[in-house]
């Protein structure tokens, strides 16, 4: 609640007006407070600064200012100086209640200045203090404090949490501007400079800048307003300074982290482009079914939905130097250009093995193995399948290493079969690989394929290949074409890539051994 005086009814008489103020101002200081006396305030300043306190105009300012130095055969300045006393005195008074005494001018419902008093008002003083205790946690929490500079008395005035964040005793006093200047970095001048060019115009202004304090960088947030004359002129500046460096450090360290993701981006970009054109290169996948002796064979490569998921899974299906088929898929670990240059390397030296050293599956499992181990080390791991298929007697030796077991389906019924024990490659130095033998009678499909065709994070290996051998089941008891019985396999992990080879004998010749 604001109370005026009762004397304050000066209508007509502000000579009258003034000097019962004055009385007051020398009665209030006596009891509770301090008035001080500003012989320089400027005239200009003095009637903005009044107009601003008591919500008049300025010309009503000037005029009462005016007609005060007429009346008093004074220099308007120093009647200006006299009317602007400033008077803060704080006292809790009975029964607990503080009280606040302020400079102020009065004025009548609808009428000009009349003439100057005091403004009293109280508020209970626990209550009070709860207000205080509740600013003062606001401003801990959101790491915040407030300033206020007195142009006209020079005067300047801090929260504890400003001199906190500027790591200053309050016992000092706040910063003088030229220091408080020098803390700001070189390299936001150009920012700070905008924000002058703004507050020089009216503007509010809120820029963040960063300071050193003490060999530390912090980084800070400013909102500047003012209280300005009737020409423009600042007269009271106020500012809230929020310290945010655990703010602005965050943003340095994700744009930071976000340029590091662009730029890994770009060179995965390349490397799956590379990828891609080297496993076209080396793994050229045919249009038809390819005729080997015996057999008749058809090959599906089933990319994964992203390219960035270029993989390492190879085929090979060729006529050996004793005239048996070598029919064979892989699977190497992992993704991108390593992947691919390994199964690369794989694929052509199964192609040399065969022609120069053996046609055992076992054997060539073993030096494959050598090789990837013996390797760098940034060579991956693998898996592999393969069959040597004779087609003289229509057996089937195999062996694997780490990898699915191959399907046959013979009249409409499609199994696994039994798997050998066999490591992946480049795993061991000196494993061992066992074989087994079966037979491909004649209408008999044969199926390999890499894990992609069966395995995914969903459900279980068995759940991912029982609508393969349904699929198989239905397609086969059909006779359709092998090209079409591939076309209709579906992968189950559309983020890795799969490789499907079926075999299917071309014509009864030699023995048939179940």
């Amino acid at each position: 609640m604001l109370r005026t005086g009762s004397d304050t009814r000066g209508r007509g008489q502000p000579m009258e007006a003034h000097q019962g103020y004055m009385r007051r101002l020398t009665e209030l200081n006596a009891q509770i407070g301090r008035a001080r006396l500003d012989p320089d305030v400027g005239y200009e300043r003095a009637a903005g600064l009044l107009a601003g306190r008591i919500g008049c105009r300025v010309e009503e300012a000037h005029a009462y200012l005016r007609q005060l130095a007429t009346e008093q055969d004074r220099d308007v300045r120093a009647v200006a100086a006299e009317v602007m006393v400033t008077l803060e005195a704080r006292a809790v008074t009975p029964p607990g209640r503080l009280r606040t005494a302020a400079a102020a001018a009065l004025t009548e419902r609808a009428q000009p200045v009349v003439g100057p008093g005091p403004l009293d008002s109280g508020i209970p003083h626990d209550e009070q203090t709860r207000l205080a205790e509740r600013m003062a946690q606001t401003e801990r929490l959101g790491s915040l404090g407030w300033g206020e500079w007195d142009l006209v008395s020079d005067t300047t005035v801090w929260s504890d949490e400003l001199y906190r964040i500027y790591e200053r005793d309050p016992t000092a006093g706040p910063l003088p501007r030229e220091e408080s200047e020098a803390l700001a970095l070189p390299d936001d001048e150009p920012v700070r400079r905008q924000a002058a060019e703004a507050f020089g115009r009216g503007e509010t202004v809120d820029v963040t800048y960063r300071i050193r304090v003490h060999g530390r960088v912090k980084h800070v947030r400013a909102v500047v307003d003012a209280v300005r004359d009737a020409g423009g002129r600042p007269l009271r500046i106020y500012g809230i300074i929020q310290d945010v460096t655990a703010r602005e450090t965050s943003r340095a360290k994700l744009a930071e982290v976000q340029q590091q993701l662009r730029e890994h981006q770009a060179s995965l970009a390349v490397e799956h482009r590379l990828a891609a054109q080297l496993q076209q290169i080396v793994l050229p996948i045919p249009t038809a079914p390819i005729d080997l002796p015996g057999i008749r064979a058809a090959v599906r490569y089933l990319p994964a939905e992203q390219a960035s998921r270029v993989g390492g899974d190879w085929y090979h299906a060729a006529t050996a130097r004793d005239g048996s088929v070598i029919l064979a898929v892989g699977d190497v670990a992992g993704h991108g250009v390593y992947a691919a240059a390994t199964m690369a390397l794989l694929r052509h030296a199964l192609t040399t093995l065969t022609v120069t050293t053996t046609t055992h599956p076992a054997e060539l499992l073993a030096h494959l193995n050598q090789l990837l181990y013996s390797s760098d080390p940034t060579v991956s791991t693998a898996t592999a399948v393969i069959v040597r298929y004779d087609p003289a007697t229509h057996h089937l030796r195999w062996a694997q290493a780490g990898h699915p077991a191959p399907l046959r389906t013979r009249a409409g019924v499609t199994t696994e079969l039994p798997r050998p024990r066999g490591p992946l490659l480049g795993a061991l130095p000196h494993p061992g690989y066992e074989t087994a033998t079966h037979s491909l009678g004649e209408g008999d499909v044969l199926v390999l394929y890499t894990d992609g065709l069966i395995e995914h994070r969903s459900h279980s290996l068995e759940e991912g290949l029982a609508p393969v051998m349904a699929t198989l089941n239905r397609v086969c008891a059909a006779h359709r074409p092998l090209d079409f019985l591939v076309a209709e396999l579906r992968t189950a992990n559309p983020d890795d890539d799969t490789c499907i080879l079926a075999a299917r004998r071309s014509a009864a010749t030699g023995r048939h051994d179940e």
